[in-house]
């Protein structure tokens, strides 16, 4: 019986998970360095999406000490209907799944309480998780953002000619011949327009704004107080395709690709 891949990883997600990478990682705190290594591994917490990085205690700079108790909110999602719920980024990487003790680094910056956290695991013996959010971080000399980069995850980016079309609430919103398709792994294909086919005129400037691992930071616009569209004006180089294009929410917008409308998805991006 032929196995479909993406089901498989599903069934992982209760478990505790981690890859070794080959890259030197290094995190900072008030632009001093607090971890530098290159025996990091990639780490996934039950039921979390995307990994944190988790480096030898010996490669950090600074002293462990135990963090008092903290209560982070949980915002359970699903990335696709019928899928059990799971943690996005949305969910703080203070939140913790897995048994082990949460610590406290205390660097020549000051304390980064509660950022640091030493599972209970004997494979992860010897490591330490840092929570993403509570450094800066490179990978090699680059500076990354939202969180380490999924090893099994791919976006692969493709120049179509489907007719595209946009609706809110009846109104076109765009409507193009020249879309580029994102195929990202686990979540909906998305479209992304030439900023001619959209009618920006409808549409304002919201204050949104979010960071993806794989494309950068993204700024938003909203219609009556609901953001529904979003663009990467300077893209990570691996996204560079991207850059100055509209891409709207499927989850919120009627969508008609080739003269079939498109099901809204079920995403952590729903109304």
């Amino acid at each position: 019986m032929a196995v479909q891949m993406f089901s498989q990883l599903v069934r992982l997600f209760d478990e505790l998970r981690y890859e070794p990478t080959g890259k030197r990682i290094r995190a900072l705190a008030d632009g001093h360095t607090v971890a530098d290594t290159t025996a990091a591994v990639v780490v996934w917490e039950p039921r979390r999406v995307v990994p944190v990085y988790a480096v030898p205690a010996a490669d950090l700079r600074g002293e462990l000490l135990p963090a008092p108790a903290v209560d982070v909110p949980h915002r359970p999602a699903r990335l696709r209907e019928g899928l059990p719920e799971v943690l996005t980024p949305s969910t703080g990487f203070g939140a913790h799944t897995t048994a082990g003790e949460a610590l406290t680094l205390r660097t020549t910056g000051g304390d980064r309480v509660g950022a640091a956290f030493r599972p209970a695991d004997p494979d992860l013996a010897g490591f330490v998780l840092l929570d993403f959010d509570a450094f800066d971080w490179l990978e090699e000399d680059d500076a990354i953002v939202a969180h380490p980069r999924d090893p099994f995850h791919r976006v692969d980016i493709r120049h179509g000619s489907r007719h595209v079309r946009v609706e809110r609430d009846g109104t076109v919103l765009a409507e193009s011949g020249r879309p580029v398709l994102v195929f990202e792994t686990s979540l909906p294909m998305r479209t992304y327009l030439p900023r001619d086919d959209v009618r920006i005129d409808l549409m304002e400037p919201s204050p949104t704004r979010t960071a993806c691992a794989y494309k950068g930071v993204a700024s938003y616009l909203a219609r009556s107080g609901t953001d529904l569209a979003w663009t990467y004006e300077s893209p990570l180089p691996d996204a560079h395709e991207l850059a100055g294009l509209l891409c709207f929410f499927d989850e919120r917008v009627d969508v008609t690709v080739d003269g079939e409308e498109r099901p809204r998805p079920v995403t952590p991006w729903s109304d």
